[in-house]
């Protein structure tokens, strides 16, 4: 895809999650319908409603590029490099509980990597994109804020986990890069929060889905950060199931 036609597709994606994050409080607020999914993970009429918001704006958006959603089977058996990757709600677990950390999520992967992409935390009113390298975003009252120039001190590295609980493996990363303290967050805002200086770290064993990162992805490695596995290997996606491997992500290369 040419560059414009990118940045065109994200900048006409803000209102659409703006107003589908908007719609998810609302159901919320009125009581959600929650079902269990064959996975044995739970979804609620606001991911289902979420979802086809989002959907429904991409095809108008990118006709040609096709799209793959955590909620929807239609195309998860093609080998694909150019497409969009939906989360409508990551962490609908905060969802359904009346946690702020949900997001709204969708990334471009372009051959096989991610490319752009678009987070929005409606319950914290923060609001992420991506279109390009050094073109990494936040809105903040209507005025967008390039996320860049970010001052790391590395002897206060902080870090944000997926459970309180951690691992060896992860611990042993953690001591390796100098890391202080960590708090938990399971949804893609973390990528955003460590993408803005805010947090310097994440770590995580193989799990998971490419939805779940690719938006994230893109913010952070466009807003001068670094995501691999833990060989230092680079993320690539459109991988059979759409399993992720392991991650390391870091606020800066220099981490």
């Amino acid at each position: 895809m040419q560059k414009n036609k990118v940045e065109n597709a994200i900048k006409n994606l803000i209102d659409v999650f703006f107003d589908a994050g908007k719609l998810s409080l609302e159901l919320r607020s009125k009581g959600l319908i929650e079902h269990i999914k064959k996975d044995k993970t739970p979804v609620t009429n606001g991911d289902i409603e979420v979802n086809n918001i989002i959907l429904n704006s991409l095809k108008k958006i990118t006709p040609d590029v096709p799209i793959v959603s955590e909620e929807t089977v239609e195309n998860k058996n093609l080998n694909l490099e150019t497409f969009w990757l939906v989360d409508p709600i990551d962490g609908t677990y905060d969802y359904i509980n009346n946690r702020d950390e949900f997001t709204l999520n969708a990334g471009l992967i372009i051959n096989k990597k991610a490319a752009a992409g678009i987070i929005y935390a409606p319950a914290k009113n923060r609001m992420f994109y991506s279109y390009g390298n050094n073109l990494s975003f936040e809105l903040k009252n209507g005025k967008e804020e390039i996320i860049n120039n970010k001052k790391i001190d590395k002897n206060n590295i902080k870090a944000v986990s997926y459970s309180n609980n951690l691992k060896t493996e992860i611990i042993q990363i953690h001591k390796k890069l100098n890391v202080k303290e960590y708090v938990k967050m399971k949804s893609s805002l973390k990528f955003c929060v460590i993408a803005t200086g805010e947090y310097h770290i994440y770590v995580a064993e193989p799990r998971a889905h490419e939805w779940d990162i690719a938006a994230g992805h893109a913010i952070l490695k466009n807003s001068s950060g670094v995501i691999t596995d833990f060989d230092g290997n680079d993320i690539i996606y459109g991988k059979k199931g759409f399993k992720n491997p392991s991650l390391i992500l870091k606020s800066l290369e220099t981490i």
